[in-house]
C-alpha cells in the first residue's frame, strides 16, 4: 500500500515495488510505473495503486447434478494482475489522497468476478453427470475443468487477470444426501458386521460345542478306563485267588503225597522190621527146638529172674528140688553122641 504524506503546498507518495502506480491530473494521465515515489499536487490530482502480487481466492460454489442433488465445491484460485492499465480502467483502484487507502473494494470486485466464473464452470461439469458419477470420479474431473475453463474464458484476460492456477479441496453432497448416499455402504458394512459377529457367535458356539464333546469324550473315555481298570483289577484279584488257591491245592496234594509216601515208607519199613524180628524169632524158635527141655527151663528160670526187680521170699519143696537136681543131673551127664568120638 502506497504511504502519502501531505505538507502544506504539496504532498508526497512513496509505493513498494509491488504496486503499479497511475498518476492523473486534470483527467490526462501524467505518470505510471511500479514502485514510485513522487511529489504531487492534491488538488485536481487522482492516483490509482495497483496491486501485482500474486493474490488467493478461497472459493465455495454450490450446484446441483443431473439428478437435481445439491453439492458444495471448495477450492483456491490462484490470481495475479496481467495488465494494470487495463484492470485500472476496468476496476476502481483510485487512493484516497489524505490516508493512502483504496477509496472502493476493488478485490472485492475482482472476488466476485472469479467466483462466478468457478459457480458457471462448476455448473457445466456438474449438470452433465449424476451425483454418484461426481463422486466416484473424484476432485481431480473438476480440478481441470476449472483450469480448463479459466483458461478458455477471456473475461479475466479481457479485465487485465491472469489465473495462475486453480485447486479443488472438496467436493461434498449436503447432510442428508450425504446420510442417504452413505446409508447403503453404511447398511453393507453393518451387515458385513453383523455376519462376522453371527459367525464368531456360530465358531463360539461351535468350539463350545467342541470342548463340551471332548469332555464328555474324554469323561467317557475315563469311565471306559475305569470300568477296564475294575474289570483288570477283578481278573486279578480273581486270578490270584485261583493261583492262591492252586498253590495251596498243589501244597496240600504235596503235603498229602509227602505223608502217603511217608506213610508207605513208614509202613515198609514197619514190615521191614517185623519181618526182621519174625524171622528172628523164627531162627531163634527154630534154635531152641534143637534145645532140650532142661535147657529150655534154665533159659526162662534165667530170663524170667532177670525181669524181676526183688524177690521177697522163696518156698523151696521137696518135689522143687527133685526135679531140680533131676535137671542138673541130665546137664551133668555126657552127651550121649560124644562116647564114641571119645573111644576112638
Amino acid at each position: 500500500m502506497a504511504q502519502i504524506k501531505r505538507y502544506m503546498f504539496a504532498s508526497h507518495l512513496r509505493a513498494e515495488a509491488s504496486s503499479h502506480i497511475r498518476h492523473y491530473r486534470a483527467g490526462k494521465l501524467r505518470r505510471e510505473g511500479r514502485g514510485m515515489s513522487f511529489w504531487f499536487d492534491p488538488h485536481g490530482a487522482s492516483i490509482i495503486e495497483v496491486p501485482l502480487a500474486d493474490r488467493e481466492l478461497t472459493f465455495m460454489v454450490k450446484s446441483q447434478s443431473s439428478d437435481y442433488q445439491d453439492l458444495a465445491v471448495q477450492g483456491t484460485i490462484l490470481w495475479r494482475v496481467a495488465d494494470a492499465a487495463r484492470l485500472s480502467d476496468r476496476v476502481d483502484f483510485a487512493l484516497d489522497l489524505k490516508s493512502g487507502v483504496p477509496q472502493a473494494k476493488p478485490e472485492d470486485h475482482i472476488r466476485s468476478v472469479l467466483s462466478s466464473l468457478a459457480r458457471q464452470f462448476s455448473d457445466n461439469y456438474l449438470k452433465a453427470l449424476g451425483v454418484r458419477a461426481v463422486l466416484e470420479a473424484g476432485l481431480a474431473p473438476m480440478q481441470a475443468v476449472l483450469n480448463q475453463g479459466f483458461a478458455e474464458d477471456p473475461t479475466a484476460e479481457n479485465m487485465g487477470l491472469e489465473v495462475i492456477s486453480v485447486r479443488v479441496s472438496a467436493l461434498s453432497p449436503s447432510s442428508e444426501l450425504a446420510r442417504a448416499l452413505q446409508a447403503p455402504t453404511f447398511e453393507a458394512l453393518q451387515q458385513q458386521s453383523d455376519e462376522a459377529t453371527f459367525a464368531r457367535r456360530a465358531l463360539a458356539v461351535e468350539k463350545e460345542r467342541a470342548i463340551a464333546e471332548n469332555e464328555l469324550n474324554n469323561q467317557t473315555e475315563l469311565a471306559a478306563r475305569k470300568a477296564d481298570l475294575i474289570a483288570r483289577e477283578d481278573a486279578n484279584a480273581r486270578a490270584e485267588a485261583e493261583a492262591l488257591s492252586a498253590a495251596e491245592m498243589i501244597t496240600a496234594e504235596g503235603a498229602a503225597q509227602s505223608k502217603v509216601i511217608s506213610a508207605e515208607a513208614e509202613a515198609t519199613r514197619i514190615r521191614a522190621v517185623e519181618q526182621a524180628e519174625a524171622d528172628m524169632e523164627k531162627a531163634r524158635m527154630a534154635a531152641l527146638a534143637q534145645v532140650d527141655a532142661a535147657a529150655l527151663y534154665a533159659l526162662a528160670a534165667r530170663e524170667f529172674a532177670g525181669k524181676l526187680e526183688h524177690i521177697d521170699s522163696i518156698t523151696v519143696t521137696p518135689d522143687m528140688l527133685a526135679g531140680l537136681v533131676q535137671q542138673v543131673r541130665s546137664l551133668t551127664a555126657p552127651h550121649p553122641a560124644a562116647s564114641p568120638a571119645q573111644g576112638g
